[in-house]
């Protein structure tokens, strides 16, 4: 049986590849496994149906056999933990590459989303730019330590991992700041990810149903 994902039927994203369901995408074409989409609205979101998927109402979810799974880091975790090619054999290496999961998913991602959220409803405030440049230095800060530990290395951990996976589709989210910019070897990690024939094929599935969506407006 084929597993099957939820993504948005209409994204917020306008289709850049930022909704939850691109890594989940991105680690399926990257194993080579076969899988389907179901596209669900925001009110099918709060239904009981897809409730029983994720209690939060969000996407992606995955259905695979008897598993009903949530959250876009255990998704991809499943589907490196089943299939060859995201996780090391070595059992050290392996711990690693699902510690630089974390990290990407919490200490990297956390900051990056805050400085999102500002930017989207709190523009209008009198603080609004003083805190943007607190915000902006907590990101830079974890920016500085990424960039230090990648050094010139090609992947995190020597060779192409989930974690690596999961750390470039949150970078990303910086693709329309100055923040990224500033750390050549980061903006170089991003786009050696998404250069990856497997990404492309996960931005191009999501961007289809962008121009789906929008042309049946």
């Amino acid at each position: 049986m084929t597993a099957t994902i939820t993504a948005f039927e209409s994204s917020p994203d306008e289709g850049q590849g930022l909704a939850r369901d691109m890594p989940v995408r991105w680690a399926f074409h990257e194993v080579g496994a076969p899988f389907d989409v179901r596209l669900v609205s925001f009110a099918e979101m709060k239904e009981a149906r897809h409730r029983a998927l994720n209690p939060f109402m969000q996407i992606p979810t995955l259905e695979d056999g008897d598993l009903a799974l949530f959250e876009s880091g255990a998704i991809v975790l499943r589907i490196a933990e089943r299939r060859g090619g995201l996780l090391p054999d070595d059992p050290d290496a392996r711990s690693r590459a699902i510690g630089w999961m974390f990290a990407a998913l919490t200490t990297v991602q956390q900051p990056i989303l805050d400085r999102e959220s500002t930017v989207l409803v709190e523009s209008d405030k009198s603080w609004f730019h003083e805190r943007m440049v607190d915000l902006d230095d907590r990101v830079r800060q974890r920016l500085d330590q990424l960039s230090v530990r990648l050094g010139e290395g090609e992947w995190l951990e020597g060779t192409f991992s989930a974690g690596d996976l999961m750390m470039i589709t949150v970078l990303r989210r910086l693709g329309d700041t100055e923040l990224l910019a500033a750390y050549p070897n980061l903006s170089e990690y991003v786009r050696r990810g998404e250069s990856r024939p497997a990404f492309r094929r996960a931005f191009d599935g999501q961007w289809a149903v962008f121009t789906a969506s929008a042309e049946g407006r």
